[in-house]
């Protein structure tokens, strides 16, 4: 399976998918602005708080090539930050107080210079969180020691499983990627990662299969807490359930399967000021994987930019990007549907 981009396909193209979003979910079928919505609310302009994460995209390149993957990743992919670039993201951190680093991909770790950027971000006394989807793990050999190098530096790491059994999870990201993720998930746990009292933090993202919004947060924890543990001696802290966000591979999906209408439809009822009020966009500032700075990894797949004079990591402002409105667009229903979505799960 290739990528959108590698084949070529019209939803590869930002302004294409944007023109869906809007032209066919609000004239097509009726359905009110995402900033209407907000405004009810009495949330428009949505204002952002004081940054407490750097959400870091260093690049598409990925071993997977994910069914729902809103990055549309995948070994074709080419774009990978440059150190000079890292260079310039570790300078805005040091002139912060910014205490969390969350590195994102593609395969984050498949970047030449992630360890060194690790150990950098490391030596600022940040935490990081690097967002692993477990396979990379057991890929190839240059990538056994990962867990010792996530716990040498005390990382938090967040890796997604669609599901506790492999039929759903190989389903959604590829044959053997449920008996791959296993495999990484036991050498996390034999470090220390997830056990009790290590301090080393071992989290699992949920997102669901089809087109439907998550069950409860609380719920699905219980049970891959109890299943993992029960076939496969597994542990870890908390899972995280993510809506899925109608963007990129995942917008493919809903419009070839005749699921579209009626999974933006669910967004829209499902609406919720309490969580618009907690969207993660408000506390993140997201660095794409040549500096651009974005809202949130969304906006940055949509080619969003943030709303503010400073437009790339090389000219980093807090205080400006302070005053700054959240740049909001159709898919940001994902994150404000029921319980609400963001990168660590519910905010409502």
């Amino acid at each position: 399976m290739k990528s959108l981009k590698a084949t070529g396909h019209q939803l590869a193209d930002p302004a294409f998918q944007l023109t869906v979003l809007g032209r066919d979910a609000v004239e097509a079928h009726h359905l009110p602005r995402f900033h209407e919505k907000l405004r009810e609310a009495g949330l428009f302009p949505l204002a952002p708080v004081a940054p407490a994460v750097l959400q870091i995209n260093v690049g598409k390149m990925c071993n997977q090539v994910c069914r729902h993957c809103h990055v549309d990743a995948g070994p074709d992919r080419k774009e990978i930050m440059t150190r000079e670039t890292m260079q310039l993201c570790l300078e805005a951190l040091a002139q912060t107080g910014i205490p969390t680093v969350d590195l994102t991909g593609g395969a984050p770790e498949m970047n030449p210079d992630f360890r060194w950027f690790v150990e950098q971000i490391h030596a600022l006394g940040r935490h990081i969180i690097v967002r692993c989807n477990l396979t990379i793990i057991v890929a190839n050999k240059k990538y056994h020691d990962l867990p010792e190098f996530f716990r040498q530096h005390g990382v938090e790491v967040v890796s997604s499983l669609p599901f506790y059994n492999a039929g759903k999870t190989d389903s959604q990201r590829g044959e053997g990627v449920f008996d791959d993720s296993v495999r990484a998930l036991k050498m996390l746990n034999a470090v220390g990662y997830g056990q009790a009292g290590s301090g080393l933090v071992l989290n699992l993202v949920y997102n669901p299969a089809g087109a439907f919004l998550p069950g409860s947060q609380k719920g699905l924890q219980e049970q891959f807490k109890r299943m993992l543990l029960k076939d496969h001696g597994i542990v870890f802290n908390e899972l995280f359930a993510i809506t899925n966000i109608p963007v990129s591979r995942y917008l493919d999906y809903l419009l070839e399967s005749g699921n579209y209408a009626g999974y933006m439809e669910k967004l829209v009822s499902a609406f919720n000021p309490a969580a618009a009020a907690g969207v993660m966009c408000r506390n993140t500032i997201s660095v794409g994987w040549d500096g651009g700075l974005y809202d949130c990894d969304f906006n940055q797949m949509l080619d969003l930019p943030v709303a503010s004079l400073v437009q790339h990591i090389r000219d980093f402002d807090a205080v400006v990007l302070g005053r700054r409105a959240v740049v909001v667009n159709q898919h940001c229903f994902g994150c404000t549907a029921g319980a609400g979505s963001s990168c660590g799960g519910t905010v409502a």
